[in-house]
């Protein structure tokens, strides 16, 4: 019989520090939650490249955000910011940065298992 998984990110059950920001795990029932937060400052180019080593971000993200605000920049060139209580799909083939003073807060629902990782 199926059962109800609850989990808290007051206690991750992986946490990966990068850069100017913190990623933060929870596995649910074959599926990762992740909780980005990244500080002013942050850019997936300066903080995060040298640990994936690839020219942009070749993971996917399906993420609601919940503080702060985050431009994301396709290889293609095109852009989007994304604010609090945005749901973004972004492919594969992108660099972000924090856009201001406040820390930008998101829950990824895609791209937990892979981000930050070599």
């Amino acid at each position: 019989m199926a059962e109800t998984v609850n989990k808290s990110f007051d206690s991750p059950e992986e946490t990966r520090n990068v850069d100017k920001g913190k990623i933060e795990v929870l596995n649910l029932g074959g599926s990762q939650v992740m909780r980005a937060t990244f500080q002013p400052g942050w850019k997936w180019s300066e903080c995060v490249k040298p640990v994936a080593g690839t020219d942009s971000c070749r993971v996917s993200h399906l993420i609601y955000t919940l503080a702060g605000r985050m431009v994301v920049r396709m290889d293609d060139g095109s852009e989007s910011e994304i604010k609090p209580g945005d749901v973004t799909a972004i492919p594969s083939g992108h660099d972000a940065w924090i856009v201001g003073d406040e820390p930008y807060i998101g829950l990824d629902f895609q791209g937990g298992a892979q981000y930050a990782k070599p």
